[in-house]
């Protein structure tokens, strides 16, 4: 089944986002190389794809689990978790209906 993985970011954590997005990403590959990554990206601050100094406010995950525990154990073992940039992580499963 999917699962969307909605994290906010902390205020004023850009930095170390930035530091440990190549460890975030690589987990990212794993489930695409895997074939279950649906999309993942961020949430730009501002009405930009390339928002600069205003950061992020939080990253989007649609992938797809055994189960919602399972999506839950991945989701708390992710990089910006251990950085302190997300101070909030939700798990929905998800229902996929377009495109189809």
């Amino acid at each position: 089944m999917l699962y969307a993985i909605m994290a906010s970011d902390a205020p004023g954590t850009l930095d170390a986002r930035m530091a440990a997005r190549p460890d975030h990403l690589a987990r990212l590959h794993q489930l695409q190389d895997a074939g279950r990554l649906v999309l993942a990206g961020p949430h730009p601050a501002i009405d930009s794809n390339d928002p600069g100094s205003a950061g992020f406010t939080g990253s989007l995950v649609v992938a797809e689990f055994d189960s919602l525990e399972q999506a839950r154990e991945w989701a708390d073992q992710d990089p910006y978790i251990a950085a302190g940039v997300y101070d909030q992580v939700l798990v929905k499963p998800f229902k996929r209906v377009l495109p189809a």
